[in-house]
């Protein structure tokens, strides 16, 4: 059972008011809006007109709003159970472009339909592939995330163009002033305050927007022009199929997947402060929603469907993570598709206002994603692997022509800071796993001054070859500190100690063996007068200590050999 972190108010289990609810959901769906900018650009990559854009976007707003109750579900076969909205994946922006310029609108539809089918024999599989995906390799991931965020939110902060320019300063005074206002509320807010930094932040930039003229009256004119209710066109484009763009798509696919899991163990890690690693079935029920999210896109006619890490950010930021949230989320957005007046709200939103969004949420999700890779030990390899595919990620952003000879079906990998370097970890943790031993051992020498040094740098670096959670290892070090010197001191044995250890993902086994008596392992600590009367006493409380160390021990003694198994649950 998760343990509710301090820093939640609503947990995912939990269910707040009909009103926090309704506007925590508001809140969300501005988040989800900057998604409503994806089907504009694969619209305008082919000179396609505004009501094509405003058809998919209607379309999205369904497809985002049935997937996000979807992944929410918590019994049965699909959804993951936690507030982990949908929109339409920035990784499958380039694949659809593509498609779009190759075959028209109806071939995004078919191949969405394709990728869909990928993805869901990925959701059945990714449980006995979690080898693949240690901590480091999802904190990555999650970091990759906030950072691939970070250009959307600055081009609109300071509001340059694609090609650059100078900072506009009324765009940047706009964001500026959005931005402190969610900041301050979320760090001196106090009760309800906190709770909508988004709402207030917006109310603050579309006022300032306003009157600083960015958001003119033809913009308003665009709502009020707008009908109160309209039926959108279902499945308007049609669908069609090219066997040349199915590699594209199943790359999209796939990393959208690899997204999923991280923002979904990121869900985990919020919702529980003894959190120790991803629960793989629940990422798979995820992984299955938004298949199902992405069969939906291609029959009805929207982008493919991944979880949207800057809602997940803003929940953290908000304390409040409950999956009641979610179908309030969806139901607004279905809603939205209806009535298009209101929809126009969000699409007139002001570019800094969106920035100021957008910087805010991923603050969290870096930070979140560090948190992560932080929970295990690193050494020599983990580090290259980290590193490697961090740099070769960041070289989209800072050198983006580097790539542009790469043959159009490897596109969206590199045209992608997250596909590149989530790709870059997954194939770099492979070959890096290579030589490196489940079981290893050490020989101690009981005569040896230097016996417990010799003891700590093996555990710290097998420890860091393993991936092991830190203060695992520190228990087993201190476990066999206490052993070794109450087998010295009591003088058990004079020979050497045989030191085995083996790792799994569950778990930690050492095993100790050695000729001489077996040392006690007290259910009691010895009393204050027998540690004054009685000089092996001590020795008993070590025994003592050491049992309260691991989670189990078992002692074998057999022609004047004794064998110590500690097991350590990892």
């Amino acid at each position: 059972m998760p343990k509710k972190p301090a820093n939640l108010i609503y947990a995912v289990d939990e269910n707040p008011p009909v009103g926090i609810t309704l506007l925590q959901g508001i809140q969300h769906v501005f988040v989800l809006a900057v998604y409503f900018i994806f089907p504009v650009i694969v619209v305008n990559s082919v000179n396609g007109t505004n009501e094509e854009a405003a058809t998919i976007i209607k379309m999205s707003m369904i497809v985002m709003g049935l997937t996000t109750i979807i992944q929410a579900l918590s019994k049965g076969p699909v959804g993951s159970g936690y507030l982990a909205p949908d929109g339409n994946g920035p990784a499958y922006l380039s694949s659809a472009m593509l498609a779009a310029k190759t075959g028209g609108i109806s071939l995004i539809f078919g191949m969405t339909l394709v990728s869909a089918c990928f993805k869901a024999v990925f959701s059945r599989l990714v449980n006995r592939l979690q080898f693949l995906f240690p901590p480091e390799v999802v904190g990555l991931v999650v970091t990759m995330v906030g950072i691939e965020i970070i250009p959307l939110g600055i081009t609109r902060f300071f509001g340059l163009q694609q090609s650059g320019g100078a900072i506009d300063p009324g765009v940047f005074l706009v964001a500026m002033a959005t931005y402190a206002t969610m900041v301050g509320i979320n760090i001196w807010g106090k009760g309800w305050l906190r709770l909508y930094p988004i709402l207030i932040g917006m109310a603050v930039g579309y006022l300032s927007s306003y009157l600083s003229g960015i958001l003119t009256p033809s913009d308003l004119r665009h709502v009020t022009a707008e009908s109160w209710i309209s039926m959108p066109h279902f499945a308007a484009f049609g669908w069609s199929f090219d066997i040349s763009l199915l590699f594209p798509f199943l790359i999209a696919s796939l990393c959208s997947s690899l997204k999923t899991i991280g923002d979904l163990t990121m869900c985990q890690k919020i919702n529980d402060s003894e959190w120790k690693r991803s629960d793989m079935k629940s990422i798979g029920r995820g992984i299955l929603a938004d298949s199902l999210g992405d069969t939906l896109s291609g029959l009805i006619g929207s982008l493919g469907q991944t979880t949207s890490s800057s809602n997940i950010g803003f929940s953290m930021a908000t304390g409040v993570t409950s999956r009641r949230i979610a179908f309030a989320i969806g139901g607004i957005l279905c809603l939205l598709a209806f009535l298009p007046k209101l929809a126009q709200v969000f699409v007139i939103m002001p570019r800094p206002v969106m920035g100021a969004i957008l910087i805010f949420v991923a603050n969290f999700m870096i930070l979140a994603g560090i948190q992560i890779i932080a929970t295990r030990m690193l050494d020599v390899r983990k580090i290259f692997v980290i590193g490697t595919s961090v740099i070769f990620g960041l070289s989209v952003f800072l050198f983006p022509k580097a790539y542009s000879n790469v043959p159009a079906l490897l596109h969206p990998i590199f045209s992608s800071a997250l596909s590149l370097a989530t790709i870059s970890v997954i194939v770099l943790n492979l070959i890096f796993r290579i030589g490196i031993a489940k079981r290893n051992g050490l020989v101690l020498d009981t005569k040896e001054k230097e016996v417990m040094e010799t003891l700590r740098t093996f555990m710290e670096n097998q420890g860091g070859a393993w991936g092991a959670r830190r203060e695992v290892i520190k228990r087993a070090e201190y476990a066999l500190s206490e052993f070794m010197e109450s087998l010295i001191g009591l003088q058990l044995t004079e020979g050497p100690v045989s030191l085995e250890v083996s790792f799994e993902e569950m778990s930690l086994d050492l095993s100790l063996n050695y000729k001489g008596r077996p040392l006690e392992f007290p259910p009691q600590v010895p009393s204050a007068a027998d540690l004054l009367e009685d000089k092996t006493a001590v020795f008993r409380l070590s025994g003592f200590i050491i049992k309260n160390y691991v989670d189990r021990i078992k002692t074998v003694e057999k022609d004047g050999r004794c064998r110590v198994m500690f097991h350590f649950d990892h």
